[in-house]
């Protein structure tokens, strides 16, 4: 197991140290692997962290090899995991739920909007049948999907899905656009059209933040993820690549 230390207590007991358990890389074992949920509490928790309402330690798990305290302690579960105080919390409604109701300052990140839950759902499931197979129909239906949310940050004019501070909605949106710029361009050349300007400058206003950087997958971890599911063989000259993380924007934002 691999551990990050992204919060000192600065010697102030009254800050509980959260633990979050995450998917390890699939290609070293070791680095943050491409799992969506993992990283969209990470960057939850990586936002308390910075307000120090916590301390946070971020520990990466093998799954193909998991340690024996893993499976003393969590059996078959697979990460995320959350563990406050020794309690362990093991699905991901519940993990999200105890964000919220029990860690300092993680009531503020879940603001009620259903307008905008409403906008991200689904969008997922969108990429995923896209990368079965090339299709414009499956192509479409993504990039009409990508419009309305490029359309709503257009008509809302604010640098985050709900207004000028982050929320929970961002925190799972963004990593879901950064599997589809990856992954979608690798297995079916899709890019995200240049002309959603309202996007690409959220999506660099994203790019800024720690909370994103830090918890994002790199490039070959989130294309292996989904080599995986379609049961492709990684090439051996990809377990030697140095990780590369793609966060360029092919547009000049002027702020």
């Amino acid at each position: 197991m691999s551990e990050a230390e992204l919060q000192e207590t600065n010697g102030t007991s009254e800050v509980p140290e959260i633990e979050l358990i995450i998917k390890a890389s699939t290609i070293d074992g070791r680095r943050k692997g491409a799992c969506l949920f993992c990283q969209e509490y990470f960057m939850d928790l990586y936002l308390l962290a910075e307000l120090k309402t916590i301390s946070l330690k971020v520990t990466t798990v093998d799954m193909q090899k998991p340690p024996p305290d893993f499976r003393t302690n969590f059996e078959a579960t697979h990460p995320p995991i959350l563990i406050d105080n020794g309690l362990a919390i093991l699905e991901n409604d519940k993990i999200e739920r105890h964000i919220m109701k029990s860690i300092p300052g993680g009531y503020n990140l879940f603001v009620q909007d259903k307008e905008v839950a409403t906008l991200i759902e689904n969008l997922y499931v969108k990429l995923k049948l896209m990368l079965v197979k090339k299709d414009e129909a499956k192509n479409n239906a993504l990039l009409s999907h990508l419009k309305k949310i490029n359309d709503h940050l257009a008509n809302r004019n604010t640098r985050f899905l709900t207004g000028d501070t982050m929320c929970c909605f961002d925190c799972e949106l963004m990593p879901r656009l950064q599997h589809i710029r990856v992954a979608g361009k690798y297995f079916v050349d899709f890019e995200i059209p240049t002309h959603y300007t309202a996007l690409w400058r959220y999506m660099y206003h994203m790019y800024q933040l720690d909370a994103f950087t830090q918890s994002c997958p790199a490039d070959q971890d989130i294309i292996n993820h989904y080599k995986l599911q379609q049961m492709l063989k990684m090439k051996k000259h990809e377990e030697l690549e140095t990780p590369t993380f793609t966060t360029s924007i092919p547009i000049d934002i002027s702020e």
